[in-house]
Parts: C-alpha cells; sequence; structure tokens
C-alpha cells in the first residue's frame, strides 16, 4: 500500500507544466429525426416565435433546420432552428417547386461591421438601432413564399392552420396528443 505524501520541498517558482495537444476531431453531420422531412409542417417550441407553426424546407450543413413561415401568413421569416426545439406534425405540403439552395449557414452569418459601437454611442443612451433586412433577404422571403403560398392555398384550410397559435392550457396532455 503506497502513500502519496506532499514533498517537503516546494520550486521557488511555479513550473510550467506542459499543456496536451488538441486534436479536433471532425463530428458526423447531424441525424435528421425521422419524422422531419422536407415539406413537413413543424411547431417552434421556444424563442422569439414560439408556438408558430412553420413549414421546414431543407436541413443546413451545421444540423439546423431551414424553416420558412411563409411570412406572409404568420410572420415567421426563413429561419434557422435546431431541432431540439421543434414538434414534428403529421401535416406534410410539397415543396419541390421551393429553390433554396442558395440558403445556407453563411447565408445568415451577421456582417463583420456591426461590432464598431464604441463606448461613447453606449453611455450616450440613444435608443437601440433597429435591425435592417438586407435587400436580398427580402427577395429570397418573397421567391420562397411564393412558391408556398401557391402550394398551401391548393390546400383546404392549411392557411387557417398555419396562422394559428399552438398553445397548450391545464387539461391538455401532451404526451397522449397526436400532432
Amino acid at each position: 500500500m503506497t502513500t502519496d505524501k506532499s514533498p517537503r520541498y516546494y520550486p521557488a517558482e511555479d513550473v510550467k507544466v506542459p499543456h496536451k495537444k488538441h486534436v479536433v476531431v471532425k463530428q458526423n453531420p447531424t441525424k435528421l429525426r425521422q419524422s422531419i422531412a422536407p415539406g413537413t409542417i413543424l411547431i417552434i417550441l421556444a424563442g422569439r416565435f414560439r408556438g408558430k407553426r412553420v413549414v421546414f424546407l431543407k436541413q443546413l450543413a451545421s444540423g439546423l433546420l431551414l424553416v420558412s413561415g411563409p411570412y406572409k401568413i404568420n410572420g415567421v421569416p426563413l429561419r434557422r432552428v435546431n431541432q431540439a426545439y421543434v414538434i414534428a406534425t403529421s401535416t406534410k405540403i410539397d415543396v419541390a417547386g421551393v429553390d433554396v439552395k442558395s440558403i445556407d449557414d453563411a447565408y445568415f452569418a451577421r456582417s463583420k461591421d456591426e461590432k464598431k459601437d464604441d463606448e461613447e454611442e453606449f453611455f450616450a443612451g440613444d435608443a437601440p438601432k433597429p435591425a435592417v433586412v438586407s435587400d436580398k433577404r427580402k427577395a429570397d422571403q418573397k421567391k420562397v413564399d411564393a412558391v408556398l403560398l401557391k402550394t398551401i392555398g391548393a390546400i383546404d384550410m392549411l392557411e387557417g392552420y398555419l396562422a394559428a397559435q399552438f398553445s397548450l392550457t391545464v387539461k391538455d396532455k401532451p404526451h397522449l396528443m397526436k400532432f
């Protein structure tokens, strides 16, 4: 039986211990939930648009889901959502005509120019600047919405379903619900 005693001598200065090399392991792509396929209607559970029903368009390289409201129906723009924060419903629509090849994770990246706020602006107490949506985003939103609205309009009562807010009351039992 060995006991580890503390040494009687301590060096005058701390000895630097070499760090282990950090090896970056390539991550596997995120697996898409079986119930989610392009065209599936999803319910967003968290964030600014919680309770909104949206249309799933595609999975991005980062593993996030690309969804759209459409904006005209329920105010949800083209947006990335983590699949942990959605419920997939059994309702599906055809999104074959929607062209979202140009939209990827870099499309949602913020520009580097936004972070040039200096201390004087901060302490001046001015109202925060409103978010400015680029013309490219507006054009892409209109292009995607045009195809989605045509498809949604062909299905009876689907527009009202997408516009309706999802919520639970005290007597609702979500574990017994079929979405």
